[in-house]
């Protein structure tokens, strides 16, 4: 996993599926903090056009060609579409997000050939990593394999 991780966080454009219009999910943090850290970033929304001032896409097929990494925030019910939906463009760095993922999820993105990185936090990672999330990657570091 930690060669698809370092794959993942040299993405210079990352597309962000599961953001709500109210502001609470993980998918609005990461779109924000992600951009912070010098990324292009695309937030995925069905319905939305906007959300906090930023353009919705309604899925990654209207950002072919546009992104080289999809987050994915959303219920381990919902992914398989989103795998589906990225192998089907091309898009193979996929990170699945702390409670995105499942048995069934994981195996599908090894079916469909995907660069996965599952059960992480992508703001450990996507540099530069401060604050809190660096004091998270340090205790997670001590304490297993990171």
């Amino acid at each position: 996993m930690k060669h698809a991780i370092e794959e993942f966080i040299t993405s210079k454009s990352i597309a962000v599926v599961g953001l709500s219009r109210n502001g609470r999910k993980f998918g609005n943090s990461a779109l924000t903090e992600l951009a912070k850290r010098g990324y292009e970033v695309f937030a995925v929304h069905p319905e939305a056009e906007e959300i906090a001032g930023t353009r919705c896409y309604p899925n990654l097929t209207a950002l072919r060609g546009k992104t080289d990494a999809v987050v994915i925030c959303i219920s381990p019910e919902a992914v398989a579409g989103v795998l589906r939906e990225a192998a089907a463009i091309g898009l193979k760095k996929v990170w699945l997000q702390q409670g995105a993922e499942s048995p069934e999820a994981i195996a599908l993105a090894n079916e469909l050939n995907l660069n996965l990185v599952a059960g992480r936090c992508i703001l450990m990672y996507a540099p530069p990593v401060e604050g809190f999330h660096a004091w998270h990657r340090a205790f997670y570091r001590l304490f297993t394999k990171l």
